[in-house]
């Protein structure tokens, strides 16, 4: 059987909704999801480690009245689908009752699978995967001022999902994986410094050249050289569009409708409030071709869609899937995710912060004295308060140009704050899961000495 072909999945995602059914179950689903990955890791010219994992696992979620629960296993050759749904109804009847769990309305389900190009059908050979990091690693040692290799890995990959539900609906999708990374370290003794740079993509034809890819990890760890200290001050901060995703993210966790729901986001009461400059859009698309996190259906077999969810600076949108979008008393923007062993949940998919109209280079030409932002450190947004204060490195601004790097800093202030004081740069590129370009944030905290 070929690893690209899913209908033995397909067959037994419909034989565990089937015996849910006979066991006692008002309404359920099942998942499939197979996971096929090779990586290797290269140091100094040497593989430090080749693996290769491959596996399929499934779970059912069956439903009794408003009571669910959620059984997996791994073990796909030997399984009992009637012993599997029978102990996953004695656990729904005896679990608490919950008025918003149920399966997506079926006015919701996707009736077309639409083709994203998400799978590349040439996945390399070990060989070929040693080949590309050999290569990032020889051009970032070849870069002046690096001393040593932090490592370059290369892997790649296919997973996909398949989707049943006692309501009719019926899904499968694959998507390929392929990435490239390089650490890169400069000087020498307690002066050393490191960076990184990667390229991922669905398609090998899509990644970085590794030989670009090396030198970018060489010269940004060899610019990070002989850093300085700031004095503690307020000025404006510039964010590289690597960092930059991570305010995005840093929304995109605050208009979760889960934490919605729960009260536990800063942002649970600003539905249609402006949020950012009046132009700006954040935009979600699950269907972008060739898209890092693309799908055609979400975890309950809702049709996908694009999504503003912020709308010229406004919050138009919670990410939403079909319970939390009830307890909200909104409808699910498909959103669902999902694994084998857990009940649905909301998250974005390709998510972006729209190009502004300046260049990076405008954003900083007016900066007398100011920050630009190459590496974020720790986990200090706090999305119930919205908070947000993150240890950080990257170069001074000084009369508009980048002076001097600059470490061992932490960056302060307030994500409502920052997102209405956020200007974005014309060059975003997506690269990753989520993306922005470059933007400048007005008035941050830079604590140093």
């Amino acid at each position: 059987m070929s690893l690209l072909d899913q209908s033995v999945l397909i067959d037994l995602a419909e034989s565990l909704v089937a015996a849910a059914r006979r066991a006692g179950a008002d309404a359920a689903d099942a998942v499939a999801v197979r996971s096929i990955s090779l990586s290797v890791e290269v140091r100094d010219d040497a593989v430090e480690e080749s693996e290769r994992s491959e596996g399929d696992d499934v779970g059912l979620r069956v439903l009794v009245g408003r009571r669910q629960a959620v059984v997996s296993t791994n073990d796909t050759g030997h399984l009992d689908a009637k012993a599997l749904a029978e102990r996953a109804v004695a656990m729904a009847r005896v679990a608490p009752e919950d008025r918003f769990a149920g399966l997506a309305e079926p006015d919701r389900l996707a009736r077309e699978i639409p083709d994203l190009d998400m799978v590349d059908p040439e996945l390399p050979s070990v060989t070929q995967l040693e080949g590309l990091a050999r290569s990032a690693e020889a051009a970032a040692l070849a870069v002046a001022g690096v001393t040593r290799s932090g490592g370059a890995s290369a892997s790649s990959g296919v997973g996909g999902m398949v989707l049943a539900t006692s309501h009719g609906f019926r899904g499968a999708y694959l998507a390929s994986r392929h990435s490239l990374a390089m650490t890169a370290i400069a000087g020498e003794g307690t002066a050393m410094e490191r960076d990184y740079d990667f390229t991922s993509a669905l398609h090998a034809a899509d990644l970085d050249d590794p030989g670009a890819i090396g030198r970018k990890a060489a010269t940004r760890a060899v610019e990070r050289l002989h850093p300085r200290k700031v004095e503690t001050r307020r000025v404006p901060v510039v964010f590289d569009p690597r960092v930059a995703s991570s305010l995005i993210g840093h929304l995109a966790g605050a208009i979760n409708g889960s934490a919605v729901a729960r009260k536990t986001s800063f942002l649970q009461d600003r539905l249609g409030a402006r949020l950012f400059r009046p132009g700006i859009r954040v935009i979600d698309d699950p269907l972008r071709r060739r898209g890092l996190r693309s799908r055609p259906f979400d975890g309950e077999g809702v049709a996908g869609r694009t999504l503003a969810v912020i709308e010229d600076g406004v919050l138009a949108s919670w990410f939403l899937d079909s319970a939390t979008a009830r307890e909200l008393g909104l409808s699910t923007t498909g959103h669902a995710q999902r694994g084998v062993s857990s009940s649905p949940s909301p998250a974005s998919t390709n998510l972006h912060l729209a190009a502004g109209t300046r260049t990076r280079e405008d954003l900083i030409r007016d900066i007398d004295d100011g920050f630009y932002v190459t590496d974020l450190i720790g986990m200090g947004a706090n999305l119930v308060t919205g908070d947000y204060s993150r240890g950080a490195a990257g170069f001074w601004i000084e009369r508009g140009t980048l002076a001097y790097p600059v470490s061992e800093v932490t960056i302060a202030g307030h994500l409502a704050e920052m997102f209405a004081n956020l200007e974005p740069a014309d060059d975003l590129a997506f690269r990753y899961g989520v993306n922005a370009p470059t933007v400048r944030v007005e008035g941050l905290t830079v604590a140093g000495r």
